[in-house]
């Protein structure tokens, strides 16, 4: 190994290990101002934007994902290098698997070497895999309606969510938002037993998003029944898929302006 390529490694080596302690300074400081990003959720162009994008990844890590270099190659010139590597990166336990990848563009400037450009990217989750998991968020969800478990219901919804329910207004935005038209929804039931299904559930799911869709069957007692629409959209955040967004409709009669709600598939 050459003295540069060297020099090279030690710089990317103690660039990991600032990330893994959420120092911001010690992160930047061995990058060009013209740097130019290419993160997994977006591109970024020069200093101030790189380090603006990492505060939000160290709340990630804080939450026990590790950042650990698993492999490093170097190749290096007399003044342009480059080097690429696997670390692991995502939650242990759901998760071990997964790896990060980064390539590293470099160049000296003023006998220093400083990173030019980094590609970060993950590698496409496993389609079957991310479904079953969202297939699970919709069981809890039949589970949580069941056991009248509020906080159950609400664990898989993001706090940002705006969910378009059934009942005025147009939207309800945030999770408090949405667990109040739950609350409702259980209050009106009263002693009788509720429960929720989607019979013909269809998810559909792109690295980390995922949309879901089919006719809700809700059942109040022993006799009460109703059919609606609904849709999903799912966001995997920090390992785990929440619901960004909802829409859940039934159709209305054109000629009279009323909700057609006793209608069965």
């Amino acid at each position: 190994m050459t003295t540069d390529e060297q020099s090279v490694r030690t710089l990317i080596e103690s660039w990991a290990a600032a990330v893994r302690a959420g120092d911001l300074d010690a992160v930047v400081a061995g990058h060009a101002d013209d740097i130019v990003m290419h993160d997994v959720p977006e591109n970024l162009r020069g200093i101030e934007a790189y380090r603006k994008a990492w505060p939000p990844f160290f709340e990630w890590l804080a939450m026990g994902v590790p950042f650990d270099i698993e492999s490093l190659e170097v190749t290096a010139g007399a003044d342009v290098a480059f080097a690429h590597t696997l670390l692991r990166c995502g939650p242990a336990a759901e998760e071990p698997d997964r790896r990060l990848r980064i390539t590293f563009g470099l160049r000296k400037e003023g006998g220093r070497w400083v990173v030019a450009h980094e590609h970060h990217s993950f590698p496409i989750a496993d389609q079957a895999a991310g479904e079953a998991e969202v297939r699970r968020v919709h069981e809890r969800w039949y589970a949580g309606t069941a056991a009248r478990d509020l906080d159950g219901m609400m664990a898989a919804i993001a706090d940002d969510v705006v969910s378009y329910e059934q009942e005025a207004p147009l939207q309800h935005v945030g999770v408090d938002a949405v667990r109040e038209v739950c609350a409702r929804g259980l209050d009106l039931a009263g002693d009788a037993r509720v429960t929720l299904a989607v019979p013909e559930l269809k998810v559909l799911v792109r690295e980390d998003l995922a949309v879901s869709w089919g006719l809700d069957l809700v059942r109040v007692g022993e006799s009460g029944e109703s059919w609606s629409r609904g849709t999903r959209v799912f966001e995997r955040r920090g390992g785990e898929w929440v619901m960004v967004h909802q829409h859940l409709s039934v159709p209305y009669d054109p000629a009279t302006g009323e909700a057609k709600t006793g209608l069965r598939p």
